[in-house]
């Protein structure tokens, strides 16, 4: 079983951006935890700050993987392309945003992503990448235990 994990703009940045947004821990801390959290998971990580290069490797995983979850970022309120790309392959995606964007700016309200994702799940920090990543084992047939 292979899931990709797709961040995109200033989530390289995670641990020192906003951390009253954002939390204090990297991203690869979180991505350190998984293994043991689902054995039998094949994780691959992509992060870029490009939306073609967000684009490209949804369309290189989105017709092999599992499953992916998918953080856009501020590219979610602006990118039709990423929108059209997750409606273009057939691997399940699932939105994370760490933060409750309708908590937010007005304009962080419109996603582009949002209705072509199987799911979202935002405002509960890095939690929701673990959330969505049990969705999507339990999808396939999984079997796992919340920790």
């Amino acid at each position: 079983m292979k899931i990709a994990i797709i961040n995109g703009p200033n989530l390289n940045l995670l641990g020192i951006r906003e951390p009253g947004i954002y939390g204090n821990s990297s991203f690869e801390a979180f991505l350190e935890k998984l293994p043991s959290l689902f054995p039998g998971v094949e994780f691959t990580y992509f992060q870029s700050n490009i939306e073609g290069e967000l684009v490209t490797e949804l369309q290189r995983v989105g017709f092999e993987y599992t499953g992916i979850v998918l953080n856009p970022a501020a590219y979610t309120h602006t990118s039709v392309a990423i929108g059209d790309a997750i409606a273009a392959i057939a691997t399940p995606v699932v939105e994370v945003h760490i933060s409750n964007v309708h908590a937010r700016e007005e304009f962080r309200k419109i996603s582009h992503v949002s209705a072509k994702a199987k799911g979202t799940i935002c405002g509960l920090g890095m939690k929701g990448y673990e959330l969505a990543i049990h969705w999507l084992v339990a999808q396939a047939g999984g079997l796992y235990q919340y920790a």
